[in-house]
């Protein structure tokens, strides 16, 4: 059970996360805003505590490893990796300019802590079991969590490894769907209805649950849940752009370019939050 220290610790993760992630924007003039403030709650629980790794030494054989295969929410992932010191915090500000080593979808050979290059969405799933599975041919006593998203499952890649995941009982993968209702050119259920997706991965043969996405409690008992004979998928129900109200309440918040006067606007509001776990 989450006690109510580790749970504030983990909310101001989550926060830092979204702050970091705006300060990224903010840098740049735009980005992949909505699907990267989505997933910070999932980030923050798993970075936070549940995941094995080492800043120091990132490419550890027996880590925990994290594949974003929705690779427009590096952001997210390079905030967290920032603010537990695989590298200079600052450096997450020069997101996606020349020379940068964090560009706009997460890229293994320029990032340290990102476990692999992602952004064709679909191929990220393939490339996590591969991965899970790899380790544990080998017996490594680690996990792989692969973050999907739900715009990204319209690709038939998804189920094919989806498939793979639960017929070879990879149970060393997690599969994390950010569930936010939303893909680039509208909402997921005018564009291709993916149904109820935990019976759909029930039926695939997944130890499947439903949760709120953005609900600190309900991730920390989702992703510290051991496997036993099937691999777990966890349905995240999250909101597009979840920390910034106005984000959220804005329709095309995929992608989204801003002035540094909305941007602050942005930070302060986050900043202010942050004040309570002081």
């Amino acid at each position: 059970m989450l006690d109510n220290q580790l749970e504030k610790e983990l909310r101001r993760f989550a926060l830092e996360i979204r702050i970091g992630a705006v300060e990224e924007f903010k840098a740049r003039g735009f980005g992949h805003v909505g699907g990267s403030l989505s997933i910070a709650d999932a980030v923050a629980v798993l970075y936070g505590t549940v995941m094995k790794y080492d800043p120091k030494n990132p490419r550890m054989e027996d880590r925990d490893k994290l594949i974003c295969s929705k690779g427009h929410a590096g952001p997210a992932i390079y905030a967290a990796l920032g603010l537990k010191g695989f590298f200079p915090y600052e450096d997450i500000k020069t997101l996606n300019q020349p020379g940068t080593n964090f560009p706009s979808h997460c890229d293994r050979r320029k990032t340290p802590g990102i476990d692999m290059t992602t952004g064709s969405l679909g191929q990220g799933t393939s490339l996590a079991v591969g991965m899970a599975l790899g380790d544990k041919l080998k017996g490594r006593d680690s996990r792989t969590f692969l973050i999907v998203g739900d715009g990204e499952i319209n690709e038939g890649q998804v189920w094919e490894a989806a498939m793979f995941t639960a017929a070879k009982k990879v149970t060393n993968l997690v599969w994390l769907i950010d569930n936010n209702k939303k893909q680039l050119d509208g909402y997921t259920k005018d564009i291709l209805n993916s149904g109820d997706l935990r019976e759909k991965f029930a039926a695939f043969g997944f130890d499947a649950v439903r949760i709120d996405g953005n609900d600190i409690p309900q991730l920390y008992e989702a992703l510290t849940k051991k496997a036993e004979d099937k691999p777990i998928a966890i349905i995240l129900d999250t909101v597009k752009g979840k920390g910034v109200k106005e984000v959220e309440e804005t329709m095309a918040n995929h992608s989204m370019t801003m002035t540094g006067e909305v941007y602050d606007k942005w930070l302060a509001g986050l900043k202010e939050e942050l004040k309570a776990f002081a």
